[in-house]
């Protein structure tokens, strides 16, 4: 799935007092949090009470105590935020929200937790060390996802809850994910920032769909239109596809792209293109897997889930019938989640369709497997339960 935003964000030299003694550290959050309007110490003796208050009134907590207390003030933080979120489940409601409101509270709620829960910051060197008592040595992560600080003798605030993720990434990235249509103990490595396809079933449809005879007569090119992890462009390969050409807005998502088809033996194969959505030319067949949920982003990973105005969905379906050979065939994968949220909906889709000039030559429809499907307490299990992931074979008209 796509990692659409080609941008990283800057480092912003944050400022503060401690001790009477202005500080300053770099800041990076790649959330949609703000720059703290104001930054206070606080160590091992704040209660979590304090803690919340002052978060949520815009105050971000540079840690010096115990690190493993900062992680454990960060549980307690969530737990309160949990606490207020049933109690607002339990208050008597004149009748049940649908959708598409209950998935944009569900999202308010998101962006709430998610800034409380980043309101507790680690400061690291120059060197990604961390003086704090018992923390561990993480430099390899922290470079792997942030990569060198901009220099100077400044070191940089990050918030635990980036830290954490970065760690889990790193840790992921290390063991990857194994993708049965790639064939047997075959793994995939998300990169930090790069959407893991954890959710395999859209690659089933890819392994089974007919390839179209358009270009079989030349060198057989297929494109992959928003790479990221490059797992698509690996199946085209393992598929006979002699030539791929994947492109992506991210320099993260191609980095990560030419790491795993490397790893797999298919760097042969495989032109990289740092483009947004379509190379020069034409082709026989053009994938797309993009964001399957119109909506703004709120973090790095936001990304490849949410696609604002369904944008690269449009832009893909408007520029596919120039970039077809005659006889091509372009597949779009795509969940109809976003029609079971009130997002988007079916009309809406097979009108874009048909207004780019492009007709359906089939469907290929498979049921998701990821455990949200089973589980009644989650806030969409309607939408989720209801939900089909899709393989669309568009032609010409």
């Amino acid at each position: 799935m796509n990692t659409e935003s080609s941008s990283v964000p800057a480092w912003t030299l944050l400022q503060w007092q401690e001790l009477g003694q202005p500080r300053q550290a770099w800041w990076r959050n790649e959330s949609a949090t703000a720059l703290p309007r104001k930054v206070q110490t606080a160590d091992d003796r704040m209660p979590a009470d304090q803690a919340y208050r002052l978060i949520c009134e815009g105050t971000a907590l540079a840690w010096r105590g115990d690190f493993h207390n900062a992680r454990q003030l960060v549980l307690a933080l969530g737990r309160r935020l949990d606490r207020k979120s049933r109690g607002k489940q339990a208050a008597p409601v004149a009748s049940p929200v649908g959708f598409p409101q209950a998935f944009h509270l569900h999202r308010q709620a998101q962006a709430q937790r998610a800034r409380v829960l980043s309101g507790v910051l680690i400061e690291f060197d120059a060197q990604w060390c961390c003086a704090l008592r018992r923390a561990p040595d993480w430099r390899q992560a922290c470079e792997e996802a942030w990569g060198a600080l901009p220099g100077g003798e400044h070191g940089v605030l990050i918030p635990l809850r980036e830290l954490l993720g970065a760690v889990g990434a790193h840790e992921w990235r290390k063991k990857g994910v194994e993708i049965p249509a790639l064939g047997a103990k075959a793994r995939i490595h998300a990169h930090y920032g790069v959407f893991s396809p954890v959710r395999g079933e859209y690659l089933d449809l890819l392994a089974r769909a007919p390839l179209p005879a358009a270009g079989k007569d030349q060198a057989w090119e297929a494109w992959d239109i928003g790479t990221g992890t490059g797992v698509i462009s690996a199946l085209l390969a393992k598929r006979g596809v002699q030539k791929i050409v994947a492109t992506d807005m991210s320099e993260r998502a191609l980095a990560c792209a030419r790491d795993n088809l490397q790893r797999l033996g298919f760097e042969r194969r495989a032109q990289l293109v740092h483009t947004d959505l379509f190379p020069e030319g034409r082709s026989g067949l053009i994938v797309c897997n993009p964001p399957w949920l119109p909506g703004k982003t709120a973090s790095l990973l936001d990304q490849a889930i949410y696609d604002e105005d369904s944008r690269m969905l449009r832009g893909f379906l408007q520029g596919l019938a120039g970039h077809l050979l005659p006889g091509g065939e372009g597949w779009l994968i795509l969940s109809d989640l976003a029609e079971h949220l009130g997002l988007r909906s079916r009309e809406s889709l097979l009108a874009w369709i048909a207004e780019a000039g492009l007709q359906v030559l089939g469907r290929e429809d498979i049921r998701p497997r990821h455990g949200k499907v089973q589980d009644s307490g989650d806030a969409l299990h309607a939408a989720r339960a209801a939900e089909v992931t899709s393989l669309w074979r568009l032609g010409m008209r």
